[in-house]
């Protein structure tokens, strides 16, 4: 079974890695317009693309969040940008929740080193109460949220509990990044 979910998430890194290589690497992006225009190229498939993007990156985290962030709301404006983002992060990090709870431990270090676990895992226990810890987490940038999420379906925290946190936690940071580098569009 460790088998199996290894190799899906490794040739599903590789793939996202690839299919992303091959997008910045075909296009000369010298200015944030010629992005934007390229994106924009894409009509109504852009969107729902970045959205897709921004999932697989918290199912198979090999990027941070912040960059399809960033991405989103260069492109598509901050609303459209935040939009994509909110609902693709949501998304991947609820199933990367429903991952952890189905394999387990096996997922969980097929992702992320035994080290990170062991290091996280300390901070947790230490935490006054996981639900407030996850929430401040969900609300502050440059936390590893991938890794709570699939934390979070491992030790069988309440489905609804994580998904409300999520859902209400995950949109301000994201609205900051939006907001940020939606001036720069």
């Amino acid at each position: 079974m460790n088998k199996k979910i290894r190799v899906l998430g490794i040739a599903g890194a590789v793939l996202v890695l690839l299919l992303l290589a091959k997008i910045f690497l075909s296009h000369r992006f010298s200015t944030v317009e010629s992005f934007r225009e390229y994106m924009e190229g894409y009509g109504v498939a852009a969107p729902i693309f970045l959205t897709v993007v921004q999932a697989l990156q918290v199912v198979v985290p090999v990027l941070p969040g912040y960059l399809g962030c960033a991405a989103g709301a260069i492109a598509f404006g901050t609303a459209t940008g935040f939009w994509c983002n909110y609902i693709g992060i949501c998304a991947g990090s609820i199933i990367a929740y429903f991952l952890a709870r189905r394999f387990g431990m096996d997922i969980m270090l097929t992702m992320f080193s035994q080290k990170q676990y062991d290091k996280w895992s300390k901070k947790i226990k230490k935490s006054w109460s996981y639900s407030v810890f996850l929430f401040v987490a969900t609300l502050l940038p440059l936390f590893p949220d991938d890794f709570l999420c699939y934390f979070s379906g491992v030790i069988k925290m309440n489905r609804k509990k994580f998904i409300w946190i999520i859902l209400l936690g995950k949109p301000w940071c994201i609205l900051a990044y939006s907001i940020l580098f939606g001036m720069i569009r």
